[in-house]
């Protein structure tokens, strides 16, 4: 045996071993996939990461993408041509009407078509596929091969037809329809209350390939549970750097004084008489640990740079104006760029943006929704390929759920089965991954006003990001526990 691995067999039983004492001799073959995992991941020596972008309230994607075949366009514009202002966008090729009022349909023009390779899930050959008028740099993106559409996923227990929701015959996550519990339900696998999500059980998997552990989860929009794993807690960042604890530096009650004083009670280890606390031990460990890595994450920060997102088009007043999901991802850009400064292999980062839940107005909101989104996807895109981690780093959008087909006169409500994108240089893109539902109400995929019937779950999707990521099987039945009821992987990443 070579020396070299010698040594790496050591250090596998080493972390064994010390997992296994910390956790307990019941949770070893757990401690050992977190051992064999990060072993592997330390000698690999190289460098991931996931991205998810949530949009929060509930997106409409049956407006983001669209099936334009006549038999289908026919079915949308059916649901969506009525009530007191019709939500169905224009056909392929239709002008933009410049008399039109603002942000509707018909100022908008038609939707863009876009053109599948149809690979990965030929049923969707006999269709045509178009997105949003307000999405011109995904459509670009999408026909360059770097951007996938995950058609119809949701929640999900287990596989379920129409007719076994119906009569009961198998579960479905709780609380369907319900934001708080659904936003859980995508992060974590569970209605809310649920402790760990799978971007931080992921992180669980492979902490101690980074130097410092608490930069393994990040997130650029507070808390959130995707990030939160058994070992790893999510690190807050901003724009500026790390989120710091309030007058700690920078002079408390305008006193330089008082903030030096009160880091030192923070962060004090011995009681008088040297009578130690469990707790304030352990309360000091953490916040010493905490300042540690602020001082350590902005001094990698500090020397990152990307270029900074331009101004995107408000469809609407036609405004350029800023975008602030590309500025939180410019946050992440920079952390990927800092990244050997903070010592990080594998990193999975949360990003959000509100206002998808277009129950109102959807004609004077949703432009302007998709116009952001499309711009901060092809911003990132553009920032990972600057700084030539195209191909290591992978964005993927979610949303508690999608939106009914029906329209309720001036928008939608909350539905199911929705449609995502995933982006980056190891998607398999320019394709679609999911059969395509058929669109209209009475549908075999239609459960009610146009609420889909997921075909593909959320373990799914994480399972196929998990596996590029560097998860063995074994690893992601721990990470996703209904992924074995599913088709493991669906296909949309390029082997590492």
């Amino acid at each position: 045996m070579s020396t070299s691995a010698s040594a790496s067999r050591r250090e596998f039983l080493r972390r064994a071993a010390v997992l296994s004492g910390s956790v307990g001799a019941g949770a070893l073959p757990f401690a050992m996939n977190l051992a064999a995992m990060n072993a592997a991941v330390a000698q690999a020596g190289d460098y991931k990461a996931l991205v998810c972008l949530f949009l929060l309230g509930g997106n409409d994607s049956a407006n983001m993408v669209l099936p334009t075949d006549a038999a289908s366009w026919q079915a949308y514009t059916a649901a969506r041509a009525t009530g007191s202002s019709p939500i169905a966008l224009k056909a392929v090729g239709t002008p933009a009407d410049g008399t039109a009022a603002a942000g509707s349909p018909e100022a908008l023009g038609g939707v863009l078509p876009i053109v599948p390779d149809h690979v990965a899930f030929p049923q969707n050959a006999s269709r045509s596929f178009a997105l949003h008028p307000s999405m011109p740099e995904v459509q670009s993106l999408f026909g360059q091969g770097r951007l996938a559409v995950v058609a119809n996923a949701g929640p999900l227990v287990t596989p379920i037809t129409k007719a076994e929701l119906k009569a009961k015959a198998k579960p479905v996550p709780a609380k369907l329809g319900s934001h708080n519990d659904q936003q859980s339900t995508w992060q974590a696998l569970g209605p809310e209350g649920t402790k760990t999500g799978w971007g931080g059980r992921l992180g669980d998997m492979l902490a101690s390939a980074n130097d410092s552990a608490a930069f393994t989860g990040i997130s650029v929009s507070g808390n959130a549970v995707f990030l939160a794993g058994d070992q790893v807690a999510q690190y807050q960042v901003s724009s500026s750097g790390a989120v710091p604890i309030d007058g700690v530096s920078g002079g408390l009650f305008g006193s330089y004084a008082a903030s030096t004083a009160y880091r030192a009670v923070l962060t004090q280890s011995n009681a008088p008489g040297d009578q130690q606390h469990l707790l304030a031990r352990e309360h000091a460990t953490i916040a010493k640990r905490s300042l540690d890595a602020q001082v350590a994450f902005n001094a990698a920060y500090a020397g990152a740079s990307v270029p900074g997102p331009s101004k995107y088009t408000h469809p609407a007043t036609r405004a350029q104006i800023a975008n602030p999901v590309a500025e939180q991802l410019r946050t992440v850009a920079r952390v990927i760029g800092a990244r050997s400064g903070l010592g990080v292999r594998r990193q999975v980062f949360f990003v959000s943006v509100g206002g998808f839940d277009t129950h109102d107005w959807q004609n004077a909101t949703q432009p302007n929704l998709m116009a952001m989104l499309s711009h901060a996807i092809a911003y990132f895109d553009d920032a990972m390929g600057a700084i030539g981690m195209r191909d290591r780093v992978t964005l993927f959008t979610a949303s508690e759920f999608g939106r009914t087909l029906a329209s309720n006169g001036d928008g939608t409500d909350h539905g199911w089965g929705a449609h995502h994108f995933v982006s980056g240089g190891a998607v398999k893109g320019r394709d679609f991954y999911g059969r395509f539902p058929q669109v209209g109400l009475d549908q075999p995929d239609e459960v009610g006003s146009g609420t889909f019937l997921p075909g593909v779950s959320v373990d799914q999707i994480g399972g196929t990001l998990g596996r590029w990521f560097g998860a063995s099987e074994s690893q992601l039945d721990l990470v996703f526990p209904n992924l074995r009821n599913f088709d493991r992987d669906l296909g949309f990443m390029r082997p590492a």
